[in-house]
């Protein structure tokens, strides 16, 4: 079997065979692959150079990052989730600018007037943007 796990499953995570891995990591987007109660299995090259040092939900910053997910299932059984990052560019001015907010407002442990001080917006405009992207219900992560 190609993706035969390397090493039996014994309450830890499985690991992928070197030929699963080999091509994962020749896919030039980020693609991070994680088990069923969320925890990262595998990283290719791409995706562990945006997600390491990275303290807190990787899901949450690979979202920020405009990753698409995917349920990984074999027949009705879920064996995890897929988040496949975009190929790397220059990122749209609008992704920048969500990134910047997102990025302040970790550092402001979510508070909106110093995120809006620091960004040189009103609070209102920030209002405005954080609604705009779907992120009106921000929370910062601990």
């Amino acid at each position: 079997m190609i993706d035969k796990a390397v090493s039996p499953m014994s309450g830890s995570p499985a690991t992928f065979s070197p030929l699963v891995r080999a091509v994962i990591d020749s896919v030039t987007e980020g693609i991070v692959i994680f088990d069923p109660q969320g925890r990262v299995l595998f990283a290719n090259a791409t995706a562990r150079r945006v997600i390491d040092g990275q303290n807190g939900d990787v899901r949450n910053r690979l979202q920020g990052l405009g990753a698409r997910f995917s349920q990984l299932k074999n027949g009705p059984q879920t064996l995890g989730e897929a988040a496949i990052l975009p190929t790397a560019g220059p990122l749209p001015l609008a992704e920048r600018e969500r990134q910047a907010i997102t990025d302040t407002l970790q550092d402001t442990s979510g508070k909106l007037a110093e995120t809006a001080r620091r960004l040189g917006i009103s609070r209102t405009t920030l209002w405005r943007r954080l609604k705009s992207y779907g992120m009106d219900g921000f929370r910062a992560t601990p």
